[in-house]
């Protein structure tokens, strides 16, 4: 250990979790050429190498895969003994990093973000919008959010917002020219607008009716990952769509889409704020779970 020390550490887990040299080096606020150096140092020193890289890609070797599991979670406990020591000042600070699926991010945090950031002024606030499943420890989040049926039993969970619901969609002119569906499986007749996760799936539409599910996938007329181009297609006649209630909400409210299926999309629970249950939040992430639990006694209070 004595031929290494923990800014190199630090950077071999930045270059892992990003994946690409570039972002890892503005993560690590330095240049691309020392970052790389940086690296290549450390492989030289420990005679192995820990990256595949190539022009395009960067893949962890068994030798890396084995570094990281057992680093990531050092250099956590590290940063969070280092904001741990700030936090001692009169008001938490620091980095705090929250990995989040891009329907949480829009409906639930992005209301918070500038209230919390106001009251906290020394945090720096990182939120990583991804589809898919991470370790948080691993890729150096303080913290994920996610929905009840995809938390792990070891963590510590938060809830973040009320119930939620689907909604299905459509324009008053596609619904003109086609009709509307009385039954989840009368979807199969028309068009859709569905979308693809991160991974590649594409998951069913699941319905619940009177203690009944139903799961369909119907035939998709357009796929994406974005919902503001399927807000649009939806508004332009291109057919159902199935989105979060909070994505459609205005557009339902001004008549530019229309509401189907209603008694079949009932609510379910929100997304959880996660972390470690091993050990203590560090300031940022505990002031921030502080700040999440005031903004839900003021929600019940308004539900507006």
């Amino acid at each position: 250990m004595s031929d290494l020390d923990l800014r190199d550490l630090d950077a071999f887990a930045a270059i892992a979790r990003a994946k690409n040299f570039r972002r890892a080096a503005l993560d690590q606020h330095v240049s691309v050429s020392s970052l790389s150096q940086r690296l290549r140092n450390m492989e030289e020193r420990l005679g192995v190498r820990l990256l595949n890289r190539t022009t395009r890609s960067v893949a962890l070797t068994e030798a890396g895969e084995m570094l990281l599991s057992r680093v990531a979670p050092a250099l956590s406990d590290v940063q969070d003994a280092l904001d741990r020591v700030r936090g001692l000042g009169d008001r938490p600070s620091g980095r705090l990093r929250i990995n989040a699926p891009p329907p949480a991010v829009d409906l639930v945090l992005a209301p918070m973000v500038a209230p919390f950031l106001r009251a906290y002024p020394q945090v720096d606030l990182e939120i990583a919008a991804e589809s898919w499943f991470v370790d948080i420890v691993a890729q150096g989040f303080d913290a994920g959010v996610r929905y009840g049926e995809h938390l792990a039993l070891d963590m510590i969970a938060v809830a973040l917002s009320p119930p939620q619901r689907y909604v299905v969609v459509a324009s008053p002119d596609y619904i003109a020219r086609h009709g509307k569906p009385k039954h989840p499986k009368d979807l199969l007749d028309h068009s859709c607008i569905r979308v693809r996760f991160g991974r590649g799936t594409i998951p069913d539409w699941e319905f619940e009716k009177a203690g009944r599910e139903i799961k369909v996938s119907p035939p998709a007329k357009l796929i994406l990952n974005y919902p503001g181009l399927a807000q649009r297609a939806a508004r332009d006649g291109f057919g159902f769509w199935l989105t979060f209630e909070g994505y459609a909400r205005e557009a339902v409210a001004s008549g530019a889409l229309v509401s189907v299926l209603d008694d079949w999309c009932a609510p379910f629970p929100g997304p959880f704020l996660y972390y470690p249950s091993r050990r203590q939040p560090p300031p940022a992430l505990a002031a921030f779970i502080a700040f999440v639990a005031e903004w839900r006694k003021r929600e019940r209070r308004d539900p507006k």
